[in-house]
């Protein structure tokens, strides 16, 4: 691949004491698609370098993504109904998808993804065997697929392949379920260890909830990752019912649950943490653990506004994901934190946008076991994205503002590059890997209502 010079009319760029925008900054690119240098006041754009208008911002982590999820939209709006309600719709699609059709709508969501500037994404996995439990002869082929649809979609992925083992505490899988059981936890380890990371892929591994991995196998997910030093994902607190259901178990909350049984740290990202009492979140910034914040899903599903303020507050790093992909947009997942915390205390001013872009690009790299990422810097990976600051959202303020029009007023529809290794994905907002991505979605999820 041939290694490209870009040259960002305006850009993001790390300092010591913080990231501000720089304008005419040429960004050299270095070996294994990382940046060699970062010049700001470059002057004119050179021969041969490729222009980016707008402002170039790093690329986005989507640090919780369950890609199926995306045939729902639009699909399961109908009437009030409960989180529970929706998720019997979910489990209707989840047994239409093979290897093949679920490769297929991946890259398409994936490929939706790049378009809206996330160049990184937390693939929170438990799709794993046939209808009914049945091996496929490759175990990790539902895996694969998604490993290789990033790929064709050009971005990076965790694969944060899931234990999930009960429907409750105590419970048995139910028959939907079975395709997401390994049985135990042992022979989830086993499975997940035949998968091997690749240059776009990183393997990392997920708890789906403290009532789908009984709390005796809970230790075994947890060594596992510590032993391959992998990233660490679960759900945590979403549902009122999961708390009071884990106190009626156990006796104690699901936050001290999986802290009993060593499954909180800094490898470990709680995500939603909707509903935690006080100790629960002296547990979560005690142990430096991350928390996935996923507020258009949350908001979605009417699970309620989350202590993210809190706990960011109380020392735990804030990333963000899209999870149900109700909406795939960075920009809006990142302003909900401070718009829902607005609408919770009634004042303003809770979070910067750079805390906000932080969150939402090196905070989520880094939770995804990609530390280099999420800067525009030398040395950094050279994943990035441009936001136009011509469009009828973003025209107006200074340029220098460019981290609070990207934040406040941007949307996924600004996006005009996406780099992601020095590769560019995304050229004047048409992605060049998957040329049509409308209607690799429209063809890939109407193959599952069939």
């Amino acid at each position: 691949m041939q290694e490209l010079t870009y040259w960002a009319q305006y850009a993001w760029v790390s300092h010591a004491d913080g990231p501000v925008v720089e304008r005419d900054v040429l960004i050299t690119p270095g070996p294994g698609g990382t940046i060699a240098a970062v010049t700001p006041d470059s002057g004119p754009c050179p021969a041969g370098a490729v222009r980016l208008n707008g402002l170039l911002l790093p690329g986005q982590a989507n640090a919780h993504s369950h890609a199926f999820h995306r045939a729902l939209r639009g699909n399961v709006q109908v009437g009030s109904g409960t989180f529970w309600t929706w998720r019997d719709t979910m489990y209707r699609f989840a047994g239409a998808l093979d290897p093949d059709s679920y490769l297929a709508l991946a890259t398409a969501v994936y490929a939706e993804m790049a378009l809206a500037g996330i160049t990184n994404v937390g693939e929170f996995h438990y799709l794993h065997h046939a209808p009914g439990g049945t091996r496929y002869s490759d175990p990790n082929a539902m895996g694969h697929a998604l490993i290789e649809a990033a790929e064709r979609a050009g971005i990076r992925i965790t694969l944060l392949d899931t234990c999930y083992l009960s429907s409750g505490f105590g419970a048995a899988v139910t028959e939907p379920q079975l395709r997401f059981s390994d049985g135990d936890a042992e022979a989830w380890a086993e499975r997940v260890s035949a998968l091997k990371p690749a240059g776009h892929a990183r393997i990392g591994a997920a708890i789906h909830s403290v009532r789908a991995v009984p709390a005796d196998q809970l230790g075994t997910v947890a060594r596992w990752t510590e032993a391959a030093q992998a990233p660490l994902h679960v759900h945590l607190s979403e549902q009122t019912a999961e708390n009071e259901a884990c106190l009626a178990a156990h006796g104690v909350t699901p936050t001290r649950l999986l802290a009993d049984h060593g499954a909180l740290g800094p490898r470990t990202s709680a995500v939603h943490a909707t509903h935690l009492t006080e100790q629960d979140i002296r547990l979560l910034s005690e142990s430096a653990t991350n928390i996935c914040m996923c507020p258009t899903t949350e908001r979605d599903l009417a699970d309620g506004i989350g202590p993210a303020r809190q706990l960011a507050s109380a020392g735990c790093p804030i990333t963000l994901g899209s999870d149900s992909h109700a909406v795939i947009d960075p920009f809006e997942e990142a302003r909900a934190l401070e718009l829902n915390e607005r609408l919770r205390t009634r004042t303003r001013g809770h979070w910067t946008a750079a805390a906000l872009l932080h969150a939402g690009a090196e905070a989520g790299h880094a939770s995804l076991g990609l530390p280099e990422a999420g800067r525009i810097e030398a040395g950094a990976l050279a994943d990035f994205t441009v936001v136009a600051l011509d469009s009828v959202r973003t025209a107006g303020p200074r340029p220098a503002l460019g981290a609070e029009t990207a934040v406040f007023a941007a949307s996924a529809a600004d996006v005009r590059h996406v780099v992601v290794g020095g590769r560019h994905i995304v050229r004047d907002g048409v992605h060049q890997l998957v040329p049509d991505v409308p209607t690799a979605l429209r063809d890939s999820i109407a193959a599952l209502q069939q």
